[in-house]
């Protein structure tokens, strides 16, 4: 589909959203409350109608990420829930299962504020229709195409979990799997486990897994454990991640970036003695992985908890990348392609993070709209 014929079957919109979690909740909300309404079915509002918006999903029900966390995920361990904007987060048994609370949370607040998500869409690709900086986007979807003059994209990352390579995967006989296919400790009882990863969903799983079977934690770097985090701390964090971002760097580990404290997981892993941190193995072989120190360390499974990428692929056809694999993105918006904000990107990833970038790309757009010689 060439970029001419799809900008011709395009559907017009103002502002178009892409993915329904915190982000573009967030988005959807401060443009409602900014007077834009929801897109009808053909788009392209009347000169004197109010703007539009639309919201695409490609999701099969509401909830983003939060509806595919593992079953044992409770809402008295999950790490940082923070509330969309306008719309408390309800108050929840402990020991509820987050997938369950959060995704119904979600799914009143699409309902309250009438932001009716199109669901399940999935975005293929988004477009320049010709060289003009001011005409719209083209973004072709499972739902159609639409020509938007502004697209926000909180994609999240969930969709795209990062596995590291390591010489010999392939050849282990036993199972391997990422955290986001993660579903019970119990599926691994009897089994010894390696698990990859120094993050929240490392040290999570690790207190989770212990307390059914032998456990094996691994990482690149030593930990350095804090009591707790200082909020000097976090805005030093993300202010380091904000600036890799403006300069097209891909983003850092989370570790890297805030550090390493000493939760009630991390706290239950070490009561029971699996906080045993080992340094990375060197290859995986068939029955285990070999350490630096040439020994064999058996397993049954590996579970690499190594995070996840931006979910952009579809953005690839804007040639956005830097050499060093980032998109550059200030404030949220893209600084190669001023018509794009990328938020739940960078240092908007974190929920409170989201909530902000959503809220500030609104203002933004409803800005530069009021200017003289605004886009349409």
């Amino acid at each position: 589909m060439t970029a001419p014929e799809s900008a011709g079957a395009a559907k017009r919109v103002d502002v178009l959203v892409i993915g329904a979690g915190q982000a573009g909740l967030s988005a959807a909300y401060h443009l409602r409350r900014r007077g834009f309404v929801p897109a009808g079915p053909a788009g392209g509002s009347a000169p004197d109608a109010p703007p539009e918006f639309v919201v695409l999903d490609a999701e099969q029900a509401p909830g983003g990420a939060w509806q595919h966390r593992w079953a044992t995920l409770q809402m008295g361990t999950v790490n940082g829930i923070y509330e969309l904007p306008g719309e408390p987060v309800p108050t929840a048994d402990p020991e509820a299962s987050s997938r369950e609370v959060l995704p119904a949370y979600f799914a009143g607040y699409e309902q309250r504020f009438g932001l009716n998500v199109h669901r399940p869409v999935t975005v293929s690709a988004v477009r320049r229709g010709d060289d003009d900086p001011h005409s719209p986007l083209i973004v072709e979807s499972t739902g159609g195409i639409w020509a938007a003059s502004y697209v926000i994209n909180a994609t999240g990352t969930w969709t795209h979990p990062y596995w590291p390579y390591y010489p010999g995967r392939d050849q282990f006989a036993g199972r391997q799997l990422h955290v986001h296919d993660y579903v019970s400790a119990d599926e691994f009882a009897g089994q010894r486990v390696v698990i990859v990863g120094a993050g929240v969903s490392a040290l999570q799983l690790l207190d989770e897994i212990s307390a059914v079977t032998d456990t094996f934690w691994v990482t690149r770097r030593e930990p350095v454990w804090e009591d707790a985090p200082s909020s000097r701390h976090l805005a030093d964090a993300v202010a380091g991640v904000a600036e890799r971002t403006e300069q097209g760097l891909p983003g850092t580990s989370v570790t890297r970036a805030t550090g390493m404290f000493r939760s009630p997981w991390v706290l239950r892993a070490q009561a029971r003695g699996a906080l045993v941190r080992h340094p990375m193995f060197t290859r995986v072989e068939r029955d285990g992985v070999r350490m630096p120190d040439g020994s064999l360390e058996p397993a049954d499974v590996i579970l690499w908890a190594t995070g996840f990428h931006p979910a952009v692929s579809h953005l690839a056809p804007l040639r956005l990348r830097t050499r060093q694999g980032g998109i550059r993105v200030r404030d949220g918006r893209a600084l190669d392609e001023p018509r794009l904000f990328l938020i739940g990107y960078g240092p908007s990833q974190s929920t409170v993070g989201a909530n902000r970038a959503g809220r500030d790309a609104a203002v933004a757009i409803v800005a530069e709209r009021r200017a003289p010689g605004r886009r349409r």
